[in-house]
């Protein structure tokens, strides 16, 4: 059978317009493209106007319209088509700006510390760094807040604000400067009282500014509780240690700190 003047193949078609053969089959599967009937010989014929159509559509594809509005595009009138395309743009510049921030998360996995930090974690992270606290203090410290951000991610920049106030304060970047000590010589009992009655002398002074009061806020389900002390059992047994010499000045607690009557000792206390 001699192909009609003018007519085209299905490889014709796509070559012409720039597409593959199997976007064509597909466009026909989708109902972009009609397809049209077989010849005797077996074979479907394509005619200039097939050629526009399907460039059209690669156009409209190449340039982000999704394949379920191409068909609304092809067919619509200038103001409609103005429309529709501004739309489209709208939803494209979404997409990019999601992706630009998908970018700069992943940039930021570069660091260990990133890795599921919220910004003012991190911010409060580097400034520990800057006082001189151990690197062994701050990725216990990092994987602790990664939990309670989890729990509570739209309390983290209130929480943070107050964190970053603290370091104002001398005694708390010497109490972790004891901690990161702590951690490299867990054993040394004068080392672990001293910071318990440092521990102890700043809730006293946080129970007279009302900020143990402030607990409630987030420490109320007790089971989240229980798993941050769990945690920090995990992160270093003198811990456990410190527990035990912080209930004899009176406190209980370690995630959620409250007063209790002093333990009788055989050893009295340091003041």
């Amino acid at each position: 059978m001699v192909q009609a003047e003018g007519m085209l193949r299905i490889g014709q078609l796509a070559s012409y317009a720039g597409v593959t053969i199997r976007a064509v089959r597909h466009y026909h599967q989708v109902g972009l493209l009609p397809e049209p009937v077989r010849d005797a010989s077996g074979y479907r014929s394509y005619d200039a106007g097939a050629v526009l159509r399907l460039v059209r559509i690669r156009t409209l594809a190449e340039a982000g319209v999704p394949l379920a509005r191409v068909r609304e595009l092809l067919d619509a009138d200038p103001e409609t088509f103005a429309a529709a395309t501004a739309g489209i743009d709208r939803q494209l510049r979404a997409q990019i700006r999601a992706l630009q921030d998908h970018r700069r998360r992943i940039a930021q996995l570069g660091s260990g510390d990133s890795l599921a930090v919220p910004e003012e974690v991190l911010d409060y992270l580097d400034r520990l760094r800057a006082t001189g606290v151990p690197e062994a203090i701050i990725e216990p410290e990092r994987d602790a807040w990664i939990l309670v951000a989890a729990r509570w991610p739209e309390a983290i920049p209130a929480i943070m604000a107050d964190k970053v106030a603290q370091l104002a304060d001398p005694r708390i970047v010497r109490l972790y400067r004891l901690i990161g000590r702590i951690a490299d010589n867990g054993e040394d009992e004068d080392l672990l009282r001293e910071t318990a009655d440092l521990l102890s002398r700043l809730f006293e002074q946080a129970a007279v500014i009302g900020q143990l009061d402030r607990q409630d806020e987030h420490t109320l389900d007790a089971t989240f509780v229980r798993l941050m002390d769990s945690f920090a059992h995990g992160a270093h047994p003198a811990v456990a240690r410190l527990r035990d010499l912080l209930a004899q000045r009176g406190w209980t607690g370690w995630t959620r700190v409250e007063r209790r009557e002093p333990e009788v000792s055989g050893a009295v206390p340091r003041a």
